[in-house]
């Protein structure tokens, strides 16, 4: 990833909010027939003292879990807020007429290693987790109790568990650092009005 030091993020506590307020990573891996990429929902583990893990489930149909031997080098990326920038949305565009559009937003890479866990308990424990954590704002959350038991016990033999040891991590906020403060306000002013709150919002802290 291309990575100008102006928009690179260092901060672990943003990188871990990027992941978890965005947890539909794209799991990138190579093989023999080349280049690959799964969509998949993570969970972050960090405890101090211990390793950084990403874990999920797939398919048991996918070939991800199969094909690729305990250790296989992978890539998640999670892309956090994001929009385009008009330069007509910059006062200073009206003195220069030097400006041109742009898209801004936030981007986390996670290098780690992959393994397969073709463990009930395992896959029962993160199907768990990322339900209470989805449903939480539901009226009435479901939980894995609300199914029949051999239903839910059938579903979960069609799944199998991931863990992906996290190795390094790469984080990039594009979000008008390289701006004048005046331009800066004016496009989160514009962002806001067209209702992108989100990208505004991480574009007035970078201000702040």
């Amino acid at each position: 990833m291309y990575l100008p030091s102006h928009f690179a993020e260092t901060k672990l506590e943003e990188l871990h909010r990027i992941i978890r307020e965005n947890p539909l990573g794209m799991l990138v891996t190579h093989s023999a027939t080349g280049l690959d990429a799964d969509h998949i929902p993570f969970e972050l583990e960090s405890t101090p003292g211990a390793p950084t893990i990403l874990q999920a489930h797939v398919a048991r149909a996918n070939p991800l879990w199969s094909e690729f031997g305990d250790g296989a080098e992978v890539m998640v990326v999670f892309r956090g807020t994001h929009g385009y920038i008009s330069p007509s949305w910059y006062p200073s565009k009206q003195q220069t007429h030097r400006h041109v559009p742009t898209w801004n937003y936030e981007v986390v890479h996670v290098h780690g290693r992959l393994s397969a866990m073709d463990d009930e308990k395992f896959v029962r424990s993160i199907v768990a987790r990322l339900t209470r954590r989805h449903e939480a704002a539901e009226p009435t959350p479901w939980k894995m109790g609300d199914a029949p038991r051999e239903y839910i016990d059938q579903m979960l033999q069609a799944i199998v568990g991931i863990e992906i040891q996290v190795l390094r991590l790469e984080g990039k906020r594009k979000l008008g650092q390289n701006r004048e403060a005046g331009d800066l306000e004016g496009a989160v002013r514009a962002l806001d009005e067209r209702g992108n709150h989100a990208l505004s919002s991480a574009m007035a802290s970078i201000h702040r």
